[in-house]
């Protein structure tokens, strides 16, 4: 058995992943409530959570955190605030995290500054294989983290985390006292040196950039997205590229800085300016396949630099004014990042539209300078080690290698798991003349309550039995809203084709297309939008075994941006005019049936509306041009969302050129074939909204027409 003092490398890599999840957890939870009214709360200073370790400035705090029951509570607290997610409602949910993320700095602060050489070795390697254990994990679960999607994960790794906490309570409460109540007593063995400002950002930044960019697998292919037939790699099963390039970016960090290819290849200038520089460049300016090997070049470039920068950050010699100033850096970036996109709803917004170049090339001068003036040591030489220490540091780094390729085939075999099952899936929808399509603006998965809920939502949306959905606002790659995939989660569970766009780097909200039958093939459109947020459209074409029908899917910008409205609408229309014979839109368009945008929709891009006696609208709209309509409903959201569910049924023409669409409505079910009802699961015909907590029909929905 593997020796190391006070050490148990299980606990560490799970006190690792804990902290982790705790980091990725809160932004979201602070974003979920300006999301609810479009402005800033003022919860947002809940990110002050982030600047705990600014107490361990004072010295009767650092004293403090030191001793040894105050760490055990801290760390207790860390583990015990998982149990957020089982919190009754957001605001106590956001309350909890904050104090979990808060306890969790302060225990990484002191743990890193305090004990031994090894100790300090191996716990910095446990937060680095945390993350690649988070990463694994969400493989498993579809991008989803386990521990914020499931009761019963939550519990288990709840449980763990607690077996883990009074491990380490128990194995360093003797010794406490005879290692470091003092920063001097830890830094004595380190090669320190005084450069806190500038390593404090360096490693904030470089924490930032791995959230960003590496919270989870599939996003390097969100980055690098594009339409059908030329997507670039599906994030399942090429997503194991970027897990790979991670883990082959921590490897290369074990290399001698004194071999000679390391010095030429590895440290020079070039090699630097090419790994950081070109691939960061090449992520946001590039295309499909080529922008995805620039993203996971990045990816080893960026967990080759962890070890180092980890070791001289924690070479410095004020442990609270370092990690303080690291995060600093990572909340700034956060809120610069949150900033680049939401630019219309926040203070000063204007000024940092669409500018994540700027933030990427940022967070790579900070990372590059600190990489290149810093000591050129791998991590177990920033620490001076004693003879009698050597062979369990060569023990413990065979050990972190041994978990490191663990969590890696883990996270493969899931992917290789989840692509067979997929592709099984795939395909299975029956030669039909009759298609039902339907939009639903789902705000990134989020419930009413605060809680992510895509099990719902493919509930849902199986219950409606639509062939073509449209999903508004679906792009929740962005580390303020989960870093998650709901496209690959849906179109899994579902068994459905996807479309995703347009790329997590333009911007946008985003839109997603599920459909039970090929796409043919699909463009991403940025429509133009001078004045606010970027709005996305989707111009696509599906085979209906053997019929083509095109498929035009849009957000427009929001009712108080009149010159984007205008603009949006003759471009969108101007798409359905140029589309083929058949087509159908659903758009989420701002304007009250009639308007100018309406109007120019109906009119100029010669479609009619699926129900045109229809007033009580203001977004989501179904119109159609070459099809025969059969019947129109409107679901209510019952909590699972903000927005109704709209959903029309068509039949495709025998004949295009000789055709009669149905023109008479009617609400009875029975006056029509049962092959084109809606699903009774939903109630019967219903005036007026729905206010009760459950999905059913309403609006005076649904309608017939024969």
């Amino acid at each position: 058995m593997l020796k190391i003092y006070d050490v148990f490398f299980f606990s560490f890599f799970l006190l690792g992943y804990i902290s982790w999840c705790l980091y990725h957890a809160l932004p979201p939870m602070i974003y979920y409530f300006p999301l609810q009214t479009l402005a800033l709360t003022g919860l947002e200073v809940f990110a002050v959570a982030f600047f705990s370790p600014i107490f361990l400035i004072i010295g009767p705090f650092w004293r403090l955190a030191n001793n040894k029951y105050i760490l055990a509570l801290l760390r207790l607290t860390m583990v015990g605030n998982l149990a957020s997610y089982q919190a009754p409602n957001a605001s106590i949910r956001l309350f909890i995290l904050a104090a979990g993320v808060s306890s969790s700095l302060l225990v990484q602060t002191v743990t890193w500054w305090s004990g031994n050489s090894l100790q300090r070795f191996v716990r910095i390697w446990g937060f680095m294989l945390g993350k690649i254990m988070l990463l694994a994990l969400r493989i498993w679960y579809t991008s989803l983290n386990p521990v914020w999607s499931s009761q019963a994960a939550n519990t288990v790794i709840l449980t763990i985390g607690f077996i883990a906490a009074v491990e380490r309570i128990y194995s360093g409460g003797d010794r406490r006292k005879q290692e470091a109540n003092k920063t001097g007593n830890a830094v004595r063995e380190t090669v320190s040196h005084p450069h806190w400002l500038l390593s404090g950002i360096a490693f904030g930044s470089l924490m930032f950039l791995t959230l960003w960019i590496f919270g989870e697998v599939s996003l390097i292919s969100r980055w690098a997205v594009s339409g059908h037939p030329h997507t670039g790699p599906d994030p399942n099963p090429y997503g194991g590229t970027v897990l790979l390039g991670l883990a082959h970016g921590l490897m290369l960090s074990f290399w001698s800085w004194s071999s000679i290819i390391y010095l030429t290849v590895t440290y020079s200038i070039l090699f630097y300016s090419f790994t950081g520089l070109a691939s960061s460049a090449g992520l946001l300016y590039l295309h499909t396949w080529s922008a995805a090997i620039a993203g996971n070049i990045l990816a080893v470039f960026t967990m080759c630099v962890w070890p180092q920068l980890a070791g001289r950050f924690v070479s410095c010699l004020h442990p609270g004014k370092a990690m303080s100033t690291a995060m600093f850096a990572y909340v700034l970036e956060l809120f610069f990042c949150v900033w680049c996109t939401a630019y219309k709803f926040v203070p000063g917004g204007i000024y940092f539209r669409e500018s994540s170049h700027l933030l990427l090339g940022f967070i790579m001068l900070c990372i590059g300078v600190d990489f290149l003036t810093g000591p050129k040591k791998e991590l177990s030489s920033i620490f001076e080690v004693k003879s009698n220490q050597k062979p369990l540091f060569r023990k413990s780094k065979n050990y972190i290698k041994l978990l490191l390729w663990l969590f890696v085939g883990v996270g493969l075999l899931g992917l290789g798991l989840r692509y067979k099952t997929y592709q099984k899936k795939l395909g299975q929808g029956v030669p039909k003349r009759d298609f039902s399509a339907m939009i639903w603006p789902f705000r990134f998965a989020y419930d009413n309550e605060g809680w992510s809920n895509l099990e719902g939502s493919a509930n849902l949306l199986n219950q409606t039995g639509a062939d073509f959905i449209t999903i508004i606002e679906s792009d929740a790659s962005k580390p303020f809203i989960g870093n998650n995939d709901p496209t690959m989660w849906l179109g899994e569970r579902l068994g459905f084709y996807t479309d995703f766009g347009p790329s997590t780097r333009d911007h946008t909200w985003g839109i997603m297309a599920l459909s039970r039958y090929p796409i043919v093939k699909s463009t991403h459109h940025l429509l133009p939008s001078p004045e606010g947020e970027i709005a996305p459209a989707i111009s696509m074409t599906v085979n209906f075994t053997g019929k083509l029908v095109d498929f035009v899917v849009a957000h427009f910008g929001n009712e108080e941006e009149d010159l984007d409205r205008k603009l949006q609408a003759i471009v969108v229309s101007n798409l359905l005019k140029t589309s083929s014979k058949q087509v159908v839109f659903l758009g989420y368009i701002t304007s009250a049936p009639g308007s100018r945008d309406y109007t120019e929709l109906i009119e100029n891009g010669n479609v009619q509306d699926i129900d045109s006696t229809d007033h009580d609208r203001w977004c989501s709209y179904i119109m159609y041009r070459g099809v025969i309509r059969l019947g129109y409903a409107r679901i209510s959201h019952a909590g699972l969302s903000d927005s109704e569910v709209q959903m029309a049924k068509f039949r495709i023409p025998d004949h295009l050129d000789s055709y009669v669409d149905n023109d008479r409505t009617v609400t009875d079910p029975s006056q029509v074939p049962e092959d084109i009802h809606f699903n009774p699961r939903f109630g019967s015909y219903k005036d007026g909204h729905n206010y009760e907590h459950i999905h059913h029909f309403h609006m005076s929905t649904p309608k017939y027409f024969k």
